[in-house]
């Protein structure tokens, strides 16, 4: 027996002396918190960087007409609250229906590209088929094709089709993503094997596996397609500007263009159209963003 447990357990007779707490490990627990509060001040860094861009927005389309050019430098706050940038650009140009056709264009899109990439994912995942390997690595090497490449061979379709110039010559290019494919696969992966099999003993078929036992597991990947697809649809330009003939079906960029391309640009009315264009994607996100970031964390993607 050693001295130090003679000294803890004490003479013979006489009640032990009480054990002293081991010494704490200060240098390890300081340079814990030193790398929280360093990770915590990127964090706000990081923050701070991605926000200002619509804090700046906000400010220039709330300021007075013509006070992002007045002398004195930067203001980052303006110097009275106006709504005239606003009333401007819905006076001079028909912001409701560009807002109207591009919530109709991403609807139709984000449930068409939404339930191709969960009936797809969910057949890549669960269902053993010939060539399922070499479907999946084709649908996800067109991730690798610029959209500009294809521009052309997807106006020639549409054109063949008759659906240029209306909503459907934009809504059908975009019914399937591979990205969303692929986040689908990934995440129908991760779904107990378990319930499937369990699904197939109690004579259930694959739809019915997929929308009685799947698919109510799936609201964080539901959640993940749907804000990226809205958001992909609801910014996009190029494809709409060629598509879309008739102004009045124009969306909310292209409608930006218009006010960039004056002789005379007014860059507080255009800040004013592009905050119009931009809330609604950030209400969105903020709304759901416990379940985007589920998604991607149980489809395996850091």
């Amino acid at each position: 027996m050693t001295s130090s447990t003679l000294t803890q357990i004490g003479p013979v007779g006489q009640p032990p002396a009480p054990v002293e707490p081991a010494p704490r490990r200060r240098g390890r627990r300081d340079g814990s918190r030193l790398g929280l509060a360093v990770r915590i001040a990127l964090a706000a860094v990081a923050s701070a960087v991605v926000f200002f861009p619509l804090y700046w927005m906000l400010v220039i389309a709330f300021s007075p007409r013509g006070e992002v050019f007045r002398p004195g430098g930067v203001q980052f706050w303006p110097s009275q609250l106006s709504t005239e940038n606003f009333a401007t650009v819905f006076a001079r140009f028909p912001v409701a229906e560009w807002f109207v056709n591009s919530v109709v264009i991403g609807a139709f899109v984000t449930v068409l590209t939404v339930t191709v990439n969960l009936l797809a994912g969910y057949a890549f995942a669960r269902i053993r088929f010939a060539g399922r390997g070499i479907l999946f690595i084709l649908a996800l090497a067109t991730m690798m094709i610029p959209v500009q490449a294809i521009m052309v061979a997807q106006f020639r379709l549409v054109t063949g089709l008759q659906l240029a110039g209306t909503y459907w010559s934009v809504i059908l290019p975009g019914a399937a993503a591979a990205f969303g494919l692929f986040l689908a696969r990934q995440f129908f992966l991760s779904i107990p094997q378990e319930l499937i099999e369990a699904a197939r003993m109690d004579g259930a078929g694959h739809l019915r596996t997929f929308a009685q036992i799947v698919l109510p597991l799936s609201k964080p990947l539901i959640a993940v397609l749907t804000l990226l697809t809205l958001l992909g649809s609801w910014n996009d330009f190029a494809w709409p500007l060629i598509a879309l003939k008739d102004p009045a079906l124009f969306t909310l960029p292209i409608g930006l263009l218009y006010l960039k391309g004056q002789s005379t640009p007014d860059y507080s009315a255009s800040m004013a159209l592009a905050l119009i264009s931009v809330i609604p994607m950030v209400v969105l996100f903020l709304l759901f963003q416990r379940y985007f970031v589920q998604g991607f964390a149980r489809s395996g993607i850091r």
